[in-house]
């Protein structure tokens, strides 16, 4: 039986909770493991989680009900928990405005009622992206300064840690972690679950559009899984360290949409969009194709393509024991030559932009 203190790990099949649970067990820690459905975790490589023998306990729950839809000797177990890390959450793009309620809203509500209820410390992934449609820095002490919003992700994550940061004001032991746009693993590329920016990526290079609305000095900062993964887990194993700190995980070079552009020309099976002011854009005037692209794909990330913003990560820096990821182009191109090696960037398949939409997946940030 390991010895170390107990984690509860709310999401823990995600993207991202699976490599947090990894490493909290590798830290000595027990983990009580909260599954939306009861099965395997599969960790970013593709391979199933082995944990030692008494130290992973899987629960199955929904964050979206009181107690977080657990039984009463399960809620017993997580009542127990020495520390939260809250990693669940609903990251895909374009889906009811209703869903990002209950799952990222309501569902923060009943982990810190949970929280609250004991005295629990809370490591709580946020998304360094809460800053909405500004440029310019954002510091990461900032929440709410009337920001407009990209998507009702985005709003959702707000109001999400605004509830996080009032429990924090009443004496709740409190982190919290915003991670930018997170990606596949920092020195090859590897990747689990190809959303966030990986779909729209995947219609440039496929030439399926070939026009879109955005500035050639937009930033995207890409963040390495692993390193936010590991910045988590650190975050809850030196909890006092961390505690009442709002930490960005980000990269030291976020990319521009010229970054982009530059790199995906270095490659001779890949095509190449151009990038046109908004105001000059026009999605009537592209063939049916292409159009069908933009409403099912596209659009739901045009906001991130005209941002100039950037997150400063002092607070990060002055923390951790991990080194900043370096991110920009030579990050994008492990990110490139991975998609090629799996065949997710590979020779473009036969059939319509339909077929690519239906295999491309929507999803968002962290």
């Amino acid at each position: 039986m390991n010895g170390g203190p107990t984690v509860l790990v709310t999401g823990a099949g995600g993207f991202l909770g699976a490599e947090v649970t990894a490493r909290l067990l590798a830290a000595g820690h027990r983990v009580l493991a909260l599954l939306h459905r009861n099965g395997d975790i599969v960790r970013n490589s593709g391979k199933r989680l082995k944990a030692p023998q008494g130290s992973l306990t899987r629960l199955t729950g929904d964050i979206t009900r009181p107690g977080l839809g657990l039984d009463a000797e399960q809620l017993r177990l997580a009542a127990g928990a020495d520390r939260i890390v809250h990693c669940a959450g609903i990251t895909d793009f374009g889906l009811p405005a209703q869903l990002y309620q209950d799952v990222n809203v309501t569902g923060t509500e009943n982990v810190l009622t949970l929280a609250r209820t004991h005295g629990t410390p809370l490591v709580h992934v946020s998304t360094a992206y809460v800053a909405g449609e500004r440029d310019g820095t954002v510091q990461e002490d900032e929440l709410d300064v009337g920001q407009r919003f990209g998507n009702t992700y985005e709003s959702s994550k707000l109001r999400a840690e605004t509830l996080v940061r009032e429990a924090a004001g009443d004496g709740l032991p409190v982190v919290v972690i915003r991670p930018s746009i997170v990606a596949g693993e920092r020195r090859t590329g590897q990747v689990r679950d190809y959303k966030t920016l990986y779909p729209v990526v995947r219609l440039i290079t496929k030439g399926r559009v070939r026009t879109i609305p955005g500035h050639y000095d937009a930033l995207l900062d890409l963040v390495p899984v692993d390193y936010v993964a590991d910045l988590i887990a650190e975050a809850a194993t030196r909890f006092e360290d961390a505690r009442g700190r709002t930490l960005h995980a980000v990269a030291s070079r976020p990319l521009t949409l010229r970054d982009l552009s530059d790199v995906l020309a270095e490659y001779p099976s890949f095509q190449v969009a151009r990038w046109v002011p908004s105001s000059v854009f026009s999605e009537d005037a592209l063939p049916v194709g292409e159009r069908l692209c933009h409403e099912r794909v596209i659009s739901l990330y045009t906001a991130y393509m005209s941002r100039r913003i950037r997150f400063d990560n002092s607070g990060t820096v002055a923390f951790s024991r991990f080194p900043v990821p370096v991110g920009g182009p030579p990050y994008l191109r492990k990110l490139l030559d991975h998609g090629l090696k799996t065949g997710y960037l590979g020779a473009p398949s036969p059939g319509t932009a339909e077929s690519v939409l239906i295999t491309a997946g929507e999803g968002g940030t962290a």
